[in-house]
């Protein structure tokens, strides 16, 4: 015998099809307990089985009552407001390039024309800055008119990287020097002491761009006085300029260090003086210097020495050591190895001659006068030691280099 179940009412739509066909009875509704109770009295409180029958949830599918659908779900919380700005919006990309244009026959030639053009351009703003510093300059007269061409104007604009101001300062301080100092008429008689040691002297040869060369020797040092010093190599500067072979302005050296030591040593206020003056009267004179094979002590002189070159003078500084193959091989691409000094790595042997020496200097004396306009008596007598050279002269001076600028 089953038990009877009982229902109420209102779940029975709900209920399994075999559930509903019985047996059941139904439960009394809440009005039929209203009805049964009487007035003022406490309504009958369900019993556990009731309560449980009420609550109990049905298993099948189709008996869920729609209260029980599952409520929506909580809205994810927000995020904490952020106090940096909003990131600026992303632009579109750009619109892809036009497909090129078909290049015609004659674009080479263009080209060409072009790169032609922008070297005249160049040539056009030098010049233009040459005369701009000409007028910047001023009206000039005598030996600073003829110093002032446009080679000259040229290299100043160089030394200050086209600063038409700086170059104009610098110039003016040249001309200011040469007025002082007066280096055109340096004659060779009056530093001739100095070059007894062959301790500087221009060489016979050129390198390979056809530039004058000076070689110089520390070690050969021969005098104390320093302004004598000093003049004898703005002697040779000047001498060298004077020889340089035409459409050339600059010129190179040789500095040997056999014998070098610091007793022999020139000091640091003649190596201050000399490099002022390479520098900011000549400017773009000196195309390269090469220090060969300079002894371990000598770095201690250069790493006061080097702070007093410029960037352009410091980069034009090279030292040559025998066993230091990449560094040879550097000098002899300036050098022909044949003409080259063998105190240099060469296979020239080479003696410095003073009396020859001399001599040439003798006839450079009257070039240079005649270059700048003096009279400078066409013979002189050095006294060579015991000995009296009377210097032979040219009757007429051979072609003469640009002025020493």
């Amino acid at each position: 015998m089953w038990p009877t179940l009982i229902m109420e009412p209102r779940w029975l739509p709900y209920c399994h099809p075999a559930v509903r066909r019985g047996p059941f009875e139904l439960a009394p509704t809440s009005d039929d307990l209203r009805k049964k109770t009487p007035q003022g009295s406490l309504a009958r409180s369900p019993s556990r089985v009731e309560k449980a029958e009420e609550l109990a949830p049905c298993h099948s599918r189709e008996s869920r009552p729609p209260e029980a659908s599952v409520p929506p779900a909580r809205p994810p919380p927000r995020p904490p407001r952020s106090t940096a700005a909003a990131p600026p919006p992303i632009a579109p990309p750009p619109p892809p390039p036009p497909p090129p244009s078909p290049v015609p026959p004659l674009t080479m030639f263009r080209w060409r024309s072009n790169s032609h053009l922008s070297e005249e351009d160049d040539s056009l703003q030098s010049e233009s800055k040459v005369d701009e510093l000409k007028t910047a300059m001023g009206p000039l007269s005598g030996r600073s008119l003829k110093y002032c061409d446009d080679a000259c104007l040229r290299r100043y604009l160089e030394a200050r990287n086209g600063n038409i101001d700086k170059a104009k300062i610098m110039l003016d301080e040249t001309l200011k020097w040469r007025s002082d100092f007066k280096p055109e008429e340096i004659s060779w008689e009056e530093v001739a002491v100095e070059g007894e040691t062959g301790k500087v002297y221009r060489a016979s040869f050129h390198d390979r761009h056809g530039r004058t060369v000076l070689i110089l020797r520390p070690g050969m040092q021969n005098t104390q006085s320093l302004d004598n010093q000093i003049r004898h190599l703005v002697y040779l500067i000047e001498n060298a300029i004077l020889n340089l072979p035409e459409g050339q302005e600059q010129m190179a050296w040789l500095i040997d260090f056999t014998g070098w030591s610091l007793s022999t040593n020139v000091s640091i206020k003649s190596a201050r003086d000399s490099i002022n003056i390479l520098q900011n009267h000549y400017p773009e004179r000196l195309a390269v210097a090469f220090l060969y094979n300079p002894p371990r002590i000598f770095e201690a002189f250069w790493k006061v020495v080097k702070y007093f070159l410029d960037a352009k003078t410091f980069q034009k500084v090279k030292f040559v050591y025998p066993k230091n193959k990449e560094s040879v091989e550097l000098m002899r691409s300036f050098f022909d190895e044949e003409n080259l000094p063998t105190e240099f790595g060469g296979r020239a042997n080479l003696k410095y001659d003073h009396e020859e020496f001399s001599r040439l200097m003798a006839q450079d004396d009257v070039k240079a006068a005649n270059l700048w306009g003096f009279d400078r008596q066409p013979e002189k007598i050095f006294h060579l030691g015991n000995k009296h050279s009377g210097a032979e002269v040219a009757s007429e001076p051979v072609a003469v280099a640009p002025p020493a600028s």
